[in-house]
Formats: C-alpha cells, sequence, structure tokens
C-alpha cells in the first residue's frame, strides 16, 4: 500500500514472474497470491468485490436429424467411458487455459490508467508494468494498493517513507487487466527461394490405384517439372514409383486415408502443401501460383481450397460447447461459408473444404489427421482444427477429376476397402463423443 502527499501521476510497479503461466495481474481483487500489508489511516474502508463472470454454459439443443452420440457407445461400456472422457476433458482444460477469455469489464469514470492488453512479462524477469497511473482531484493523502495472483511484485517509489501492500485499488475504483507470462517465441521461417518449387509440395495418398496416381504425375510434370511430390502409399504390393523430385513411402498395408496424409505432410519441407487425390489431374486451370498469392496475402489463412472438376465443395461448422457433463453440440452445414475475403472476391472463409487445397504445413501439422480413421475421414479434420484453422475457398484455381473407367483387378479391390462399413460409421460417431466431447453431431 502506498499512501501520497501529492497528487501522483504515475505509479511504477514491476512484476517478476516466477511461472511460466498465462495468468491475471489482479487489481482490486480477492485472489490468492502473496499480500504485503500495513494499516494506514483512512476515511475510505476497502472493499474487495468479485468480478462478475458470464455463467457457465448450459446444455446446447441438438438440431433436427442430429445423431446422439452416448446411443452409439454400447451400454456395457458407457458409464466407464464417461467417467474416463470426464477425466480426459478435464486434463485438457487445465492444460490449455486461458485467463485472456475471462470477460472484464472497463468501468466508467474511473481514474485509473493501467495496460488493458498487450503486456508480456518474461519468467524470472523483473519487468515495469507500464502506463499505472491515478488522476484524481486534490486531497491531502492518496492511498493505492497493488496485488498480483502469480509472481512477485514490488514498486519503485522514490517518496520517503511509503508504505507498500500488493494490490491496485483507490477508494471504490477497481481494475483487472491480464498479463501474459510467456518466454518469447524463437522464429521458424521458410525460405520461399524464387519460384514455386521451393515453395510448395505437392503430397497425395494412394492404395491399389497405379493408373490413376501415373496419371496425375504425368498431368503434374506437364505444368510442373521440378516442383516435389510426396507420395504415401499403403498399398498390399506396392510399386516402385520412378522419377526425379519424387518421393514415395511406403507404409503397412491398410493403414488407411489419414495415417497417409499424416506420413506425406510430415516430409514436407516448404512453408505450403498441395494436397490431391490419387485420381485428380492437372488442368491449364490448376495454377498453384495463385493459391499461393493469396495466402501470402492474408497470412493469418491456413488451409485454402479450390474447385474439383468444377465443383467447389466447403461447408460450415457450427458448434456449441454444452454443458460439461454432456458435451457440445455440432452442427456441419455444406454449401455455407462466411464472408469473401478482402481483396479477393473470389475466394471466401468457410470451416472446411474439398480434398484439393493449398495449407501452411506448420499449421496442419499442429492439428494432424487422426490415423484412428481410415475410410471415414475428411470433415473430421476440420473439426478437429475448428477454432485454431483459418479456411478459405477460392473459386478461380480448379483441378481435374479423372473419368471412371473399367477396372482392373487392384481396382476392384479398392472399392471394396474405399466404401465404408457400418462398424467403420459407428467407430467414427464413437471417437466424436469421447475425442471431440460432443453430445451429439449432425452431418448436412
Amino acid at each position: 500500500m502506498a499512501v501520497f502527499q501529492k497528487p501522483p501521476l504515475q505509479l511504477a510497479a514491476v512484476v517478476c514472474v516466477i511461472l511460466v503461466l498465462t495468468c491475471y495481474f489482479i487489481i482490486f481483487y480477492n485472489c490468492p497470491g502473496e499480500l504485503i500489508k500495513e494499516e494506514v489511516p483512512s476515511t475510505q474502508e476497502l472493499r474487495l468485490a468479485p468480478l462478475t463472470t458470464p455463467p457457465s454454459p448450459g446444455p446446447c439443443t441438438c438440431s433436427p436429424g442430429s445423431v446422439l452420440l452416448k446411443d452409439c457407445v454400447p451400454k456395457d461400456q458407457y458409464e466407464e467411458l464417461v467417467k474416463r472422457r470426464a477425466k480426459e476433458f478435464q486434463q485438457q482444460k487445465a492444460r490449455s487455459p486461458s485467463e485472456l477469455s475471462k470477460l472484464l469489464f472497463a468501468l466508467p469514470n474511473s481514474p485509473l490508467q493501467y495496460p488493458t492488453q498487450g503486456f508480456t512479462v518474461r519468467p524470472l524477469t523483473p519487468t515495469l508494468i507500464p502506463g499505472l497511473a491515478l488522476h484524481a482531484g486534490h486531497r491531502s493523502s492518496y492511498k493505492v494498493s497493488l496485488h498480483v495472483s502469480k509472481g512477485i511484485l514490488t514498486t519503485e517509489i522514490p517518496s520517503e517513507g511509503v508504505k507498500i501492500q500488493a494490490s491496485f485499488q483507490f477508494d471504490k475504483h477497481e481494475a483487472v487487466f491480464p498479463i501474459t507470462i510467456k518466454q518469447p517465441q524463437v522464429p521458424v521461417l521458410y525460405d520461399m527461394g524464387t519460384d514455386i518449387s521451393s515453395q510448395v509440395t505437392i503430397t497425395t495418398k494412394t492404395f491399389l490405384r497405379y493408373r490413376q496416381l501415373k496419371v496425375l504425375l504425368n498431368s503434374i510434370r506437364s505444368f510442373y517439372s521440378n516442383i516435389e511430390v510426396i507420395i504415401a502409399d499403403d498399398s498390399f504390393e506396392p510399386e516402385h514409383i520412378t522419377g526425379e523430385h519424387i518421393q514415395q513411402y511406403i507404409m503397412p498395408p491398410a493403414q488407411g486415408w489419414f495415417a497417409g496424409r499424416n506420413l506425406a505432410i510430415s516430409q514436407v519441407t516448404t512453408k505450403y502443401f498441395l494436397w490431391v487425390d490419387d485420381d485428380f489431374v492437372f488442368t491449364q486451370d490448376t495454377k498453384i501460383e495463385k493459391l499461393v498469392e493469396v495466402m501470402e496475402s492474408v497470412p493469418e489463412l491456413d488451409v485454402l481450397g479450390g474447385k474439383v472438376d468444377g465443383n467447389q465443395f466447403y461447408f460450415y461448422l457450427h458448434y456449441e460447447e454444452g454443458e460439461e457433463m454432456e458435451g457440445g453440440c455440432l452442427d456441419r452445414k455444406s454449401k455455407q461459408k462466411f464472408h469473401p475475403l478482402p481483396g479477393y472476391p473470389q475466394c471466401s472463409l468457410a470451416s472446411g473444404v474439398v480434398n484439393f487445397f493449398l495449407a501452411r504445413t506448420d499449421a496442419v501439422q499442429r492439428v494432424r489427421f487422426d490415423p484412428k480413421l481410415k475410410r471415414v475421414a475428411h470433415s473430421e479434420f476440420f473439426m478437429d482444427g475448428l477454432g485454431s484453422l483459418l479456411v478459405a475457398s477460392c473459386g478461380h484455381v480448379s483441378i481435374g477429376h479423372q473419368p471412371h473407367s473399367a477396372q482392373n483387378k487392384d481396382e476392384a479391390r479398392y472399392v471394396r476397402f474405399r466404401h465404408p462399413q457400418k462398424s467403420d460409421e459407428d467407430f467414427k460417431l464413437q471417437l466424436h463423443f469421447f475425442k471431440n466431447h460432443l453430445k451429439c453431431v449432425r452431418y448436412e
């Protein structure tokens, strides 16, 4: 607590943080923390007032046609599964707290000046809190108190005989602002080089469709002779694919769609990768440079989809958190999107896009493709990335789809694997129940 005989214009306070956490600097708030206190005569009683916070989310409402996911869990496993899910959910919340998401109110006519956001402190580094000041009318003395919820708070005030208490208060006025405690992040940069081959790697996954894969590769080389192509292959009897700037990674047989995607993307060394299916074909309209131009102009973007055979597929995900024990509600709505990208009217923000997309390598690697999903999987990647990936779809870049033809033996075998069984659908819904903490889901 500091008592001043003159109106102070600036307050100097230093916080030294000892935990690598995101926390609040608490001003006039009753919370744990070390408090140095000495009583000082005052005509004003000190009162601690809790912050007003919104209530916890209540149960969400499942849309008509949604699948109630608890019905997909075997009854003899349900009780134990729910206990494990609840425990895992609490651990996930503890690992990813966000004090910055708490609701703060800027009260009117307050004489307190303080940083409202953007104050970052390194662990174990004394740091001056910028901008602390008191703007109050003239009086014989001023009582100000400071309090920090985590770390150690000290002050630097030149006046003699000033007594210090940790917390920040003046009369009935209070202020709360967050401090982010973290190490500065070391940059990880990609050298874009001078041409498209140093900027983008083409990735694909193949299984028993070498005829289509060769058509795809020939079409790529017609337009991009030096670009790197990475192939993840989980065929039963792998066929060696030769050629310059081609990397083929052989997997154990039938590992599945998402496992192959993870393998291919794990080997990308460029800033971006272009995902294509093995039965696509490059055309005059497959201009990778145009997608790169958009991504470079809007660096917040993570995934940018295009058209396949003239069709532009995208979807919107609507998610409500719901009550903690029940879980959330998720809807996938096809052909719905958000507003256009500024400067690119042919592109619009969306929640998910088609299997032809350009993506930032590091952003997708952070979300990753769940290898548990072998055959029933595409939207699920964007569900896992909701809230962390910024996605858009563009209509000015497209790729072709190879026409269907008579099947050979391997291709007929592929079809039997390609189409999901009921057990695959049931497994996916059970995964939504546990992994995504959902009460219900609807695919539209």
